[in-house]
């Protein structure tokens, strides 16, 4: 059955000045992060990546400039999903003071854990230059404390010595065996979900557009990050997904607004949050649930939008 690796790093950082951020962090961490690894990667300084002659084998081009040419991937996935999620401080808190920690999450896909040393370089020239609005004409430093991987530290912050080579989990959707069960489920919405249909954003959630979510996130990471799609019963997964009922719904339309350095301009985002509540035969699903709950859905993902949460309660036989 094809795989992808998966590899997820905690680092803890504390902060040399005040500091200023967003309620929602994740566009500002994103931002950061990849000012911080072209610093640090990029051998020509050249403003547009489209036309470099690096771009092939550049880590900073293949991590944040991804494209589908002619010749590349698959031709079904017309942007292949960046190989990496940030997921920042979930506190709404925006005003930090000198000698604050505050902690964040990367998570990696597939080769691209190869090259943590360079993500994690990365974050220590992001805490030289800054982070958050300029307070006192610059923004906010801050240092690098420690690194985990699995609960342990690969990251020794006196020597700058990182530990490479600790076993990375290898991720499978199966297909279900055996008979469905029925019950209750809720899923929770952490942060904001931001989902296309019929070329439109979505602010409600049937099961069926969730499912179609779901198998979307997961066989565009396998097949660009991975051993391929997992044969799984897409068309009948969604037809199945139909017949789920909506028992509760307390999502909530959520908006925040980012910058974006590259159309140097504010752009307001939005995306559901919230609990919503199903019940129905589900039990082939939760197996997608579950890989989901660690990999985000829908768009932004990046930014560690759509990450969710779940709890099941089956059915009393």
């Amino acid at each position: 059955m094809p795989g992808m690796v998966v590899g997820r790093y905690r680092f803890f950082s504390r902060l040399l000045e005040p500091a200023l951020l967003p309620p929602y962090k994740g566009s500002t961490f994103r931002g950061a992060f990849g000012g911080a690894l072209k610093k640090v990667v990029c051998a020509v300084r050249v403003v547009d990546c489209a036309n470099c002659m690096l771009r092939p084998r550049c880590l900073y081009a293949k991590t944040f400039e991804l494209s589908v040419g002619p010749a590349e991937g698959n031709a079904r996935i017309a942007a292949p999903p960046h190989p990496y999620v940030i997921e920042p401080p979930l506190t709404e808190k925006t005003k930090f003071e000198k000698g604050d920690c505050f902690d964040f999450s990367l998570l990696l896909f597939g080769e691209t854990n190869d090259y943590l040393p360079y993500f994690v370089y990365a974050f220590e020239n992001m805490g030289e230059t800054g982070i958050g609005k300029r307070l006192a004409a610059h923004r906010a430093r801050f240092v690098l404390s420690d690194v985990h991987e699995n609960g342990a530290s690969i990251f020794d912050c006196s020597s700058r010595k990182l530990q490479m080579g600790g076993a990375k989990r290898g991720v499978t959707l199966e297909p279900h065996q055996g008979v469905v069960g029925s019950g209750t489920l809720m899923v929770k919405i952490i942060t904001p979900l931001r989902l296309k249909s019929e070329s439109r954003l979505q602010a409600e959630l049937p099961f069926h557009l969730l499912v179609r979510a779901m198998l979307r996130r997961v066989s565009t990471l396998f097949e660009s990050h991975g051993g391929g799609e997992p044969a799984l019963d897409y068309k009948g997964m969604v037809f199945r997904a139909k017949g789920v009922e909506t028992v509760l719904s307390r999502l909530r339309w959520t908006d925040w607004e980012r910058y974006s350095n590259r159309q140097e301009k504010s752009m307001l985002m939005g995306g559901m949050q919230g609990a919503i509540t199903y019940r129905g035969a589900l039990t082939e699903y939760l197996p997608l649930l579950a890989l989901c709950r660690e990999l985000h859905i829908g768009k932004q993902t990046s930014f560690g939008l759509g990450m969710i949460d779940y709890t099941w309660e089956p059915d009393k036989s």
